[in-house]
């Protein structure tokens, strides 16, 4: 694998706003872009994680509070910039931090590079209430979706989509922590959807109700990607989840690197319709009676598995990034088809046998890599394993009181003979008919 020449004199400055001791898609990019000879700088609460190990992070600054207003945001990137010499490329690792970087844009260009999303891009693609409008926009399938007004339009939402449903609240990134409230919940009943309606101040957001269609075996793909300066997507490639944790959906615990021209084009399409620019991260649903695939979320930055799609030139979206921002050339694509990924401390066996396909040593090679073990970076994986067998059994012992709950699926609804946007759950009611 040949690595590319990054600017290694342009450090880069890694923004986390969420807490999660255990996103090990922090570490992805960490390792990346170290790995490159890039200093990495990360703003994150991360004291008590893993990433504060590894060997390529060169300094931790405190992040801002979760909730923080955009000029708290802007306080603290100012702070850190002014512990580096010079310009460095800042690149948002959540929703959050993303829509912050966004919004600050004007105020952030005489310290960083960041591309440059015209309007409120980041905002419309990264709100779930937005993202039937933007499918609808592109022509690209989105499952009807329905927005209460009331307890009652909630479940009558659910009689009319049918059970089991979908429950997504608009801006997850505002949902508090410790309250058992998901971004995604499967519904059996019009009552769960009532009961769950009622949590809206709790949760910050809308309630948004949607549409379940059940998809086959590795009905689940994402596709990562980097769109630079002159529109043209770099990096990245199409992906099939294999493992995900919640059960069925949430985050990819296992993947594999395959080739799909067809979603990836539908890809591409969507991010030229909203002239998008940098890193994005978008999971669709195959509807297993038509064949279509169904957007279900747009992320506005890297997905914490973008490491799967580390090409034959060493090229991933971050890298792909700091290069368009340094005026660097992105190398002609060298896709590494087959290559899979595996966060080991949701999937222990999967990354067992790929250690045993891989060899003891390896672990981040051109044919697989896990999220947490590394030859050459063995401190995190270490830690890893030790602070989450603390956190399996402080759960435990604090009873999981969320395991009785419905895995979160991210589900898809038929297609509509027209892309359909949020819909009012009573006033369109004959409307969302048709659409479903």
């Amino acid at each position: 694998m040949t690595l590319q020449p990054l600017d290694t004199r342009i450090p880069a400055v890694l923004l986390r706003i969420d807490r999660n001791p255990f996103h090990h898609g922090t570490l992805g990019a960490v390792r990346s872009l170290g790995r490159a000879g890039i200093e990495v700088h990360l703003v994150a609460d991360d004291r008590g994680s893993p990433v504060r190990r590894s060997r390529y992070l060169h300094r931790m600054h405190a992040p801002p509070a979760p909730g923080a207003s955009l000029a708290e945001v802007a306080t603290v990137l100012r702070r850190v910039s002014h512990r580096l010499t010079g310009p460095a490329v800042l690149i948002p690792l959540d929703d959050a931090g993303a829509l912050a970087v966004s919004a600050l844009y004007e105020q952030l260009t005489d310290r960083f590079l960041v591309p440059r999303v015209p309007g409120a891009v980041a905002e419309r693609v990264a709100d779930k209430a937005a993202l039937a409008r933007v499918c609808a926009q592109a022509g690209v399938a989105h499952p009807t979706t329905l927005a209460p007004e009331s307890a009652a339009e909630a479940a009558d939402a659910v009689d009319l989509l049918g059970t089991p449903a979908v429950a997504k609240w608009s801006r997850p990134w505002l949902l508090p922590r410790d309250t058992g409230l998901r971004s995604t919940t499967v519904l059996g009943s019009p009552h769960e959807a009532a009961a769950l309606f009622e949590r809206r101040t709790e949760a910050g957001s809308r309630l948004l109700l949607q549409a379940f269609v059940p998809g086959t075996r590795d009905a689940d793909w994402f596709v990562h990607g980097c769109v630079g300066r002159d529109g043209v997507v770099r990096g990245g490639g199409t992906g099939r989840k294999h493992l995900s944790w919640p059960r069925s959906a949430g985050l990819t615990v296992s993947g594999d690197w395959t080739a799909n021209p067809a979603l990836w084009s539908a890809a591409a399409q969507v991010v030229s319709a909203l002239e998008y620019r940098g890193i994005f991260d978008l999971d669709f649903r195959r509807d297993a009676a038509t064949g279509d695939f169904h957007l279900i979320d747009f992320n506005p930055r890297p997905g914490a598995q973008f490491r799967l799609f580390a090409d034959g030139t060493g090229t991933d979206v971050v890298r792909a990034l700091h290069l368009d921002l340094t005026h660097r050339p992105v190398p002609d694509p060298q896709p590494l088809h087959g290559r899979t990924f595996v966060v080991e401390n949701y999937a222990p066996l999967a990354a067992l046998r790929t250690l045993t396909r891989s060899g003891s040593e390896s672990g981040s090679g051109s044919g697989s890599e896990l999220a947490w073990h590394a030859a050459d970076d063995p401190a995190p994986g270490a830690s890893l394993r030790r602070l989450w067998r603390r956190h399996v059994v402080r759960r435990l012992r604090d009873g999981m009181g969320h395991r009785s709950r419905q895995p979160l699926t991210p589900l898809s609804a038929r297609p509509a003979e027209h892309p359909p946007a949020v819909l009012p759950a009573q006033a369109n009611r004959e409307r969302a008919v048709t659409d479903a």
